[in-house]
């Protein structure tokens, strides 16, 4: 069974319908799948850079630091100790991938629970083009004003490159092409507006095309 989508234009009057199989648009609310994916996202975007010196780092220590017998102190044979001011540090962290795999099948759902959640909420919207004639981010905001859309990610399968450019400034929305629509994207942004044309690449992300 298919869900018909009306496809509008950019004064939001419906110039056409598209059509969505039933387990894309009305998927169950499973925010596990949604949190699983998520965590996952950011976890491949850490950078794991850092790191701290351990005792075999930092530099100096040559010289033991003082006598060992009649100081009153604990013996200490090198002020790369940790137990030193300056010295190394104990099970700091140090560099690490912090990506892991999730299965594909986990990946598609956690997507088709997000679309069909921006559905049901009335915030999911299939215009006919994505174009810009200035290129102007301000042109394109007042566009995205008057669309009664405060907050959006766009999406469009060929970038036109007048649209990218006047997007790329705007603080409320983002732009992506059809292959790289996501789950964090989707929740972060609260709503969706997609080109017609881009329609069978997200179906595809979805696992409903070969």
């Amino acid at each position: 069974m298919a869900v018909k989508v009306p496809v509008l234009n950019w004064d939001k009057k419906e110039v056409g319908t598209v059509e969505f199989p039933k387990e894309i648009l009305e998927a169950p609310l499973r925010k596990d799948l949604m949190q699983a994916v998520v965590k996952w996202q950011l976890a491949s975007r850490r950078q794991g850079t850092h790191s701290t010196l351990t005792k075999g780092l930092v530099r100096g220590g040559g010289k033991k630091p003082f006598k060992q017998k009649g100081t009153g102190n604990a013996r200490q044979g090198s002020i790369r100790s940790p137990l030193m001011p300056g010295g190394g540090i104990i099970f700091g962290p140090q560099p690490r991938d912090y990506s892991y795999t999730l299965p594909k099948k986990l990946k598609q759902a956690g997507l088709k629970a997000a679309l069909s959640y921006l559905f049901k909420e009335g915030k999911f919207f299939v215009v006919k083009d994505m174009t810009s004639k200035e290129g102007k981010t301000k042109e394109l905001n007042a566009r995205l004003k008057d669309f009664g859309i405060e907050k959006a990610l766009l999406v469009d399968v060929d970038a036109d490159a007048n649209f990218k450019r006047a997007a790329r400034n705007l603080k409320n929305y983002r732009f992506r092409n059809a292959e790289g629509v996501n789950v964090f994207d989707l929740l972060k942004y609260d709503a969706a507006i997609i080109t017609q044309s881009s329609v069978e690449k997200i179906l595809s992300r979805c696992g409903e095309r070969g």
